[in-house]
């Protein structure tokens, strides 16, 4: 079981007792960039415990999106609002966490060092050595994250993100730079922590997002 203080995940298989109702709402949204609009009218409404995938072709605004349900960055125009048991949270990075290629590593920080750094900002749901071992980097521990391989990289990027104690989990490209090994780690952490969740996706690969019951 994981607790925070408002909200209590479970991992697959394991009766939560307090799982909370989690609503993402767009209201007319959208992104520009000078002149140029990203994607514009954009009007949604993301409910937990459903995942989502968000697909297009390249240059479409798929990470621009995300990055918005984020509140990584600010919307052009609309609103984005995060309602957990129906009341709006002004803080909503607080509830989710997010992992994607362009998101950067601290990379003189060893991956124990900069899973402890993370644990500052957002409680984790395991202990570091279990979180770096579900993710089959546990023997780089004490290695400096610049010495890691960009697979190495994209693994510890996950496990900074599925093991936020977050309802919301977003995804931009999740198995950018995996192998195969990789890739089945990505499926296994998915079936495994994200029952309760409300899980967003976008990909162009139906590997990354097929257990997705919303396209």
């Amino acid at each position: 079981m994981m607790k925070s203080d408002n909200y209590t995940l479970s991992e697959a298989g394991t009766p939560a007792l307090a799982v909370p109702s989690v609503q993402i709402l767009v209201d007319d949204a959208g992104k520009r960039f000078n002149r140029e609009w990203i994607f514009r009218h954009f009007n949604f409404e993301f409910s937990s415990p459903n995942k989502y995938a968000i697909t297009g072709p390249n240059g479409s605004g798929k990470s621009t999106a995300l990055q918005v349900i984020a509140g990584a960055t600010l919307q052009s125009q609309g609103t984005v609002s995060l309602l957990l048991n129906g009341e709006i949270k002004e803080d909503m990075f607080k509830y989710i966490s997010i992992a994607a290629p362009y998101l950067e590593l601290i990379e003189e920080m060893t991956a124990k060092e900069f899973l402890h750094f993370h644990a500052s900002f957002a409680t984790l749901t395991k202990t570091w050595e279990e979180i770096l071992n579900e993710v089959d980097i546990l023997a780089a521990a004490d290695k400096q994250i610049r010495n890691f391989s960009s697979g190495m990289k994209q693994r510890l990027k996950l496990a900074q993100a599925f093991f936020s104690n977050t309802p919301v989990l977003l995804l931009d490209e999740p198995t950018t730079n995996l192998d195969s090994a990789g890739v089945d780690c990505y499926l296994s952490l998915i079936e495994k922590y994200t029952s309760d969740r409300l899980v967003i996706v976008c990909s162009n690969d139906e590997r990354e997002y097929g257990f997705c019951n919303a396209i």
